[in-house]
C-alpha cells in the first residue's frame, strides 16, 4: 500500500457527524510534518464521495481546501451534523476524530 492509500484508507474511517484534521492524520503515521503530504494525498482523491476528504480539516477547526469547492465541503459537513461558522468547525474538539481512534488497515 502507497503513501495515498494508505491515507484515503485512513480517511475512509471518519464516522459521519465527525471530522479529522490533516495534522491528526500525519500523527498518525508518525510525523506531524505529514501534514502537506496528506493533503496532496487528499487532493488526489478520485472517489470523494466513497472516501469522505471532507469530513478533514485544518488542525485549528477551519476548512480547508476541497475539490469541489468550500461551499461544497460546508454544504457537506453541514448535512452530516457538523457545526459550522465564519468558515470553521464549531466545537472542534467535540467532533474531532483523533489519531488515537484511527487503526492501520
Amino acid at each position: 500500500m502507497d503513501f495515498d492509500e494508505l491515507v484515503l484508507s485512513l480517511t475512509k474511517q471518519i464516522p459521519k457527524g465527525k471530522v479529522t484534521s490533516y495534522g491528526e492524520l500525519a500523527r498518525f503515521l508518525g510525523d506531524i510534518k505529514l501534514a502537506r503530504a496528506v493533503g496532496q494525498a487528499l487532493k488526489r482523491n478520485s472517489e470523494p464521495i466513497k472516501i469522505p476528504c471532507h469530513r478533514v480539516v485544518c488542525s485549528d477547526g477551519r476548512i480547508g481546501g476541497y475539490n469541489g469547492g468550500i461551499s461544497e465541503k460546508i454544504r457537506l459537513l453541514r448535512s452530516e451534523g457538523i457545526v459550522i461558522r465564519d468558515n470553521r468547525v464549531q466545537n472542534f474538539k467535540e467532533v474531532l476524530f483523533r489519531a488515537s481512534e484511527m487503526r492501520l488497515p
